[in-house]
């Protein structure tokens, strides 16, 4: 998702979504770990992702 479209999002809104991608990026590092992870990518996407949220929250607070 795209900054924009997350900060037309409601602050609990947000916060569902990092809780939702906090999980993700957990059972991303399990599959890295159990070498079941095809995209290696996708730790870094799911990181840049909560760290968008995150700035974002911070704005709107």
């Amino acid at each position: 998702m795209k900054a924009h479209q997350y900060r037309e999002m409601s602050l609990d809104e947000l916060e569902v979504k990092f809780e939702e991608l906090k999980t993700h990026l957990f059972d991303l590092g399990a599959q890295a770990v159990t070498e079941k992870l095809e995209n290696s990518k996708a730790l870094k996407n799911a990181r840049r992702e909560i760290a968008r949220i995150k700035t974002i929250i911070r704005e709107k607070k």
